[in-house]
């Protein structure tokens, strides 16, 4: 009971003084703008300069570091955990090097004694066939979001997807290629960064049928929230690729934007649908482009672009 006391009154000290702080002003010019300065850990006003007060805590490190190298040099923590690794990133590693701690060359018999710790520590990473598995899946996660180009948050996202068809059991009857893929889709998706079915099928050991198929199943079993992916977001990327000013870009937006609004989306392929309001773009701003040249860049066919292009120009009126 008297635990309970001391800790409600010491909860209520600590409001107290969180909402003095919140309330301080300045004595100078009265100001209510108070930052505390991170290297030096004072309270200080932004109109006037006025230390207000220099005995705060600071809750920094001791030492200092002017660039990157020397802040990870000194970091005395590791790696932060990371989902694209079977064991979260929390294993041990033995460092290839054959040195010791003062960078002397290791004799070799320790050499041989290294090489055996280093096989046998590869091999109690994973305890069972499901940890090898979901290995493999991740490793092929990571090489195929490396050759796609995509940043290191959609990665994440891929792992924790396939770590949730694997927790619902959705890998079985499956190849373990196809889920990975169709996770990392799902992620591209989820995290808005365009990328086609077709540009994931071509880094993928898999067919583009199988990844579909995969993903449908795994985006409905899971409850995933896919938006239609919107044709503007693939408008930099192929016009940075066919070498187009800024005109073209700007004017893309405008024939999906007025096109869109008619209708003429609905059902349609976003790639395909971008590609044609390029071509049409680079016409009407004299930045001449063949219909091989686009459908090359967006993966599509000249057919789907030449039957976007026309419904795009007529809903346009322009002639």
């Amino acid at each position: 009971m008297k635990n309970t006391i001391r800790q409600s009154d010491r909860e209520t000290e600590s409001e107290q003084s969180t909402q003095r702080s919140n309330e301080r002003v300045c004595s100078e010019c009265g100001s209510e703008s108070l930052v505390k300065s991170d290297d030096q850990g004072e309270l200080v006003c932004e109109d006037c300069g006025l230390i207000v007060e220099e005995a705060n805590i600071d809750r920094g490190p001791e030492w200092r570091a002017f660039n990157h190298s020397e802040r990870q040099s000194k970091s005395r923590v590791g790696a932060p955990t990371t989902q694209t690794m079977h064991d979260k990133g929390l294993t041990t590693q033995i460092d290839w090097k054959n040195k010791d701690a003062y960078g002397r060359s290791l004799s070799a018999e320790k050499r041989s004694q290294m090489h055996r710790l280093r096989k046998w520590q590869e091999r109690i990473r994973t305890k069972d066939a499901g940890e090898r598995n979901l290995q493999f899946a991740l490793s092929e996660i990571d090489r195929m979001a490396s050759a796609l180009g995509v940043p290191r948050s959609v990665r994440e996202v891929a792992s924790v997807i396939y770590r949730r068809a694997l927790k619902e059991d959705l890998i079985r009857g499956r190849s373990i290629e196809g889920v990975a893929t169709g996770c990392l889709y799902a992620a591209c998706r989820q995290e808005g960064i365009p990328r086609s079915l077709s540009e994931v099928a071509e880094v993928s050991r898999v067919e583009r049928k199988e990844i579909g198929r995969t993903y449908r199943y795994i985006s409905q079993e899971l409850g995933l929230e896919m938006r239609p992916v919107d044709p503007k977001k693939y408008v930099p990327r192929f016009c940075s690729e066919l070498d187009l000013n800024e005109e073209v870009q700007a004017k893309t937006n405008e024939i999906i934007d007025t096109t869109a609004e008619k209708g003429l989306l609905s059902g349609k392929s976003p790639t395909g649908f971008a590609a044609a309001a390029i071509y049409a773009a680079a016409l009407l701003c004299n930045e001449k482009k063949t219909q091989r040249e686009v459908a090359d860049v967006a993966q599509v066919t000249e057919v789907t672009i030449r039957n976007r292009y026309q419904e795009q120009i007529e809903a346009m009126d322009i002639e």
